[in-house]
């Protein structure tokens, strides 16, 4: 963070000068998001103790317009607190210090839950043109790094980025990462991957290089490369296609993604990946003819997911493959992270080394039938040939979801959500059942 305070103050110090500028103020936004969590994690087939905890959440969201004239600058500040409801030693206790939170909150010295947790991140921007640039807090949404929501507050970024429109129909996307603070976490962490991301003998680094491209090449068709490079474990490549094809009375969603994944720096070598720079795998065998130091990041993962959608429905089917001796590496810095895969699902995500995933989902939108803000979603996945030293694993995981938002004037913009989901299999990941209870409001504050 120290590397950005320098041109943050800067950007703020001409903030402070042209404030009162025209469209600074007009575009003014602000918002504050109440979100209201209970969560309760039932492990079946081992050791480990049933998470259970409940919390509010708040999330003030303020934007600013831009000063006028041909460079025009902002701020935007992101204000997050979670506090406890419910929560015991039993349902958080974490006897593991290498471990940072319990499943909401975080763990105090004595392995309880903290009464409240909660930061600020405030993000200078500038605009030139149609391009923007962005320095500080960040919630990056990429297919290499995408920032995680799914507990009481987001998980944040600390970097810049920039975005640049010049070119109608494409966008141009670079930039820099230094620290995660993760959504049960008041503090910043360097960036990690599965495998290195032990909080107390595991390795950080502070270095995670991104860009990419979205080109339109019509209404219907979409076209994407992205590349991200984290410092001394990996580099990635991504190549994405969505397309939407009218047929027959409804819409056929075509989304195709292919990553490249392979090692870099600490990660190449034995002796770096005996300091901690290693990811999860299996590497029992060479790839291709070629020698694999255990832990070295090696993975090529394609998906295909087809939904047709006829008035209310939605019926989804989708495939993905991974192939290579490590698991599919993405930020993960051990407290939640999400994967820009179809298979990152409520409970699992399916990148283990070798698995093979099969995918079906159906969704209802009872809008059709004059129910405007509910809607039902099943998904079932069905994950094996994955690669072990005992042979061949299999997992699978069934999610059932039911979301209402009331459209009523007065009430619009509150939500009940619950989420149920259940994994099974003969992996290392532990069997087991979770409900989510989610009530979210949005209140426009300006």
């Amino acid at each position: 963070m120290k590397q950005l305070s320098l041109p943050l103050a800067i950007a703020l110090g001409i903030l402070a000068q042209q404030a009162s500028a025209a469209g600074f103020i007009e575009d003014s936004k602000a918002s504050l998001g109440l979100r209201n969590f209970y969560i309760n994690q039932d492990t079946r087939n081992q050791d480990a103790n049933t998470q259970e905890e409940w919390g509010q959440g708040f999330l003030l969201n303020v934007t600013s317009g831009f000063t006028e004239g041909t460079v025009g600058v902002g701020v935007d500040a992101l204000g997050l607190t979670g506090v406890k409801l419910d929560s015991g030693k039993g349902t958080h206790y974490n006897p593991d210090s290498s471990k940072f939170s319990g499943t909401v909150f975080p763990t105090d010295e004595e392995g309880r839950a903290v009464d409240e947790f909660g930061s600020l991140g405030l993000t200078g921007k500038v605009r030139v043109s149609k391009s923007e640039g962005r320095l500080g807090t960040l919630l990056p949404k990429l297919p290499v790094v995408t920032y995680n929501d799914g507990r009481l507050v987001p998980q944040t970024f600390e970097g810049g980025q920039i975005t640049s429109n010049e070119i109608d129909n494409l966008t141009l996307i670079g930039g820099q990462l230094e620290h995660a603070k993760g959504r049960s976490s008041s503090n910043n962490t360097g960036l990690s991957i599965g495998g290195a991301n032990n909080a107390q003998t595991g390795q950080f680094v502070n270095q995670f290089y991104y860009a990419g491209a979205d080109y339109k090449l019509s209404k219907d068709l979409l076209a994407q490369y992205y590349y991200g490079n984290l410092d001394d474990f990996y580099t990635q490549h991504f190549l994405g296609l969505t397309h939407n094809l009218t047929l027959g009375s409804g819409v056929l969603k075509s989304d195709l993604r292919y990553f490249n994944s392979g090692s870099d720096g600490k990660n190449s070598n034995a002796a770096g990946v005996a300091e901690g720079y290693a990811s999860t795998g299996y590497y029992g065998l060479t790839n291709k003819g070629k020698a694999i130091t255990k832990g070295e990041v090696d993975n090529d993962t394609w998906s295909a997911l087809f939904t047709y959608t006829l008035g209310g429905h939605a019926l989804s089917a989708g495939y993905q493959q991974l192939s290579g001796d490590s698991n599919f590496p993405y930020l993960n810095q051990g407290d939640g992270a999400t994967a820009y895969l179809i298979t990152d699902r409520q409970i699992g995500k399916f990148v283990n080394a070798g698995e093979r995933t099969w995918l079906t989902e159906y969704a209802y939108d009872f809008a059709a039938l004059g129910v405007p803000g509910l809607k039902a979603t099943a998904t079932y996945l069905s994950g094996d040939n994955i690669d072990s030293a005992t042979g061949d694993q299999q997992e699978w995981e069934r999610d059932l979801r039911l979301d209402y938002a009331l459209q009523d004037d007065v009430l619009k913009g509150l939500g009940f959500s619950w989420r149920n989901a259940a994994l099974r299999g003969n992996t290392s990941t532990a069997d087991g059942d979770e409900n989510r209870l989610i009530v979210s409001y949005s209140l426009p504050l300006i």
